[in-house]
């Protein structure tokens, strides 16, 4: 379990640190990846490959980013992580959301592992 959490760990600073590479360091070239805002999944993603095109995508959008472990929970192969999320934005969203925009979000993310490799990455908010 203490494995686990050092890779998530370090997936997270890379993530802080606009580190694609470093996000990509422990994952399953078949990650699968989903994100869930208010119940609906607005993305999902097959694979390694498609994972880094839209983390790079990604990186252009925030000024500063940072997400907060607040905490832990193993169960079986899956290890989820309770986190405050912190953002400021570089550009203007489709949404309404303007360049300088602070965002402030709790949420979680549910890590699949298959032994030290992430299989399955599922962001909740």
């Amino acid at each position: 379990m203490q494995q686990r959490e050092l890779i998530i760990s370090n997936y997270v600073k890379a993530y802080n640190s606009f580190d694609v590479e470093g996000m990509l360091k422990n994952l399953a070239p078949s990650l699968k990846f989903q994100n869930i805002s208010n119940g609906d999944v607005n993305m999902e993603l097959d694979g390694i490959e498609a994972f880094r095109s839209q983390a790079e995508q990604a990186v252009k959008l925030f000024d500063r980013r940072e997400q907060i472990i607040r905490s832990f929970k193993h169960t079986g192969n899956k290890t989820e992580i309770a986190i405050d999320y912190n953002a400021i934005l570089a550009v203007d969203l489709p949404n309404g959301l303007k360049k300088g925009d602070e965002l402030n979000l709790k949420g979680h993310s549910i890590f699949t592992f298959d032994e030290d490799k992430i299989v399955g990455i599922m962001d909740i908010s």
